[in-house]
């Protein structure tokens, strides 16, 4: 009787210690770290209104003067992760009591997708993931955005769509086993032209994709959304029902925002889109030294604040 009492004792203590006993496994003491999920998945029905600015996610202030500006407080807000960081659980908080929702693109700038595959980041995806957790409101998060484009360590030439598809896969799987389910995960292409053929390529199919993200700019006074969007719009159709949402959009003062505006957000509603995220910033140097700013442009920011307006009473 002796000799079973103290093996019992000495099989309670291994279980509730996690030290390893004969015949248990090693994370026995583990079986209970992971808690149970957090489900907030986000309703597609509604009207996504999102934004980009300098500065995040340090502060918060250029957000609240653009929504000062349009008139109506963003419902999703944007900032990038350079791999390695962790989440920002106090501009997620901001973001929270201002209504809105963190949107984190996370880049593995320079980082191989095949490790992240093989499971070598586990310990920072893990970490990450549970902060996300905790958090406990919904999130977007997006991984290697615009692979199709090659501007990217991870893009077209440089990394294979089957690892990125590998990594993508693992990214999700870590964080769905960590219970990071208030997490909606956004797929990001860009309208590359160039590269518009590779897109399904790049697909890791529809159990682990509940956002299409898209990203496009208006730069020449010629550009359209029936020119710009709506072709990689029409191919991710081919392959997929899951909603669409422009990721990233802005339209140049080169290209004549106040002209423009109206046009893109004709095609938003004539595509069923989710909505859209302007990308509220001044680039400079090269293609890219553009003012996609409405701050600074009357005539811009009029019809902006109109259009928005409408297509929220509409529901689109």
């Amino acid at each position: 009787m002796r000799t079973k009492l103290s093996l019992c004792v000495l099989l309670c203590l291994a279980v509730v210690t996690g030290c390893r006993q004969p015949g248990f496994p090693a994370n026995a003491g583990n079986l209970t770290a992971v808690p149970a999920p957090v489900t907030t998945q986000l309703p597609a029905a509604h009207v996504y209104i999102g934004v980009y600015e300098r500065g995040v996610p340090q502060s918060y202030s250029q957000i609240e003067t653009f929504a000062k500006t349009i008139g109506h407080q963003p419902r999703l807000v944007l900032y990038f992760s350079g791999w390695g960081e962790q989440f920002q659980a106090k501009f997620a908080q901001q973001a929270r009591s201002h209504g809105a929702i963190p949107l984190v693109q996370m880049n593995p700038t320079n980082i191989s997708l095949t490790d992240i595959a093989a499971g070598i980041y586990d310990t920072y995806l893990t970490s990450f993931a549970d902060q996300v957790r905790a958090y406990r409101h919904p999130v977007v998060i997006g991984f290697a955005h615009e692979m199709n484009g090659w501007w990217y360590s991870w893009g077209y030439g440089h990394t294979s769509p089957r690892v990125w598809v590998a990594a993508w896969r693992h990214v999700v799987t870590v964080f769905r086993r960590q219970g990071a389910d208030n997490v909606t995960w956004m797929w990001t292409i860009d309208r590359n032209p160039r590269t518009i053929s590779a897109v399904p390529r790049y697909w890791p199919g529809a159990a682990y994709v509940d956002w299409v993200g898209i990203d496009g700019y208006y730069f020449k006074p010629t550009d359209n959304f029936q020119g710009i969007l709506a072709p990689v719009i029409k191919t991710v159709r081919k392959f997929t029902r899951d909603p669409i949402f422009l990721g990233e959009v802005g339209i140049g003062q080169v290209a004549g925002q106040a002209a423009k505006i109206p046009d893109l957000l004709a095609g938003v509603r004539r595509y069923h889109l989710l909505g859209f995220l302007w990308y509220d910033v001044a680039q400079h140097g090269g293609l890219y030294h553009q003012v996609w700013r409405l701050e600074g442009d009357p005539a811009a920011i009029s019809v902006f604040r109109r259009g928005v307006a409408q297509m929220v009473a509409a529901g689109r």
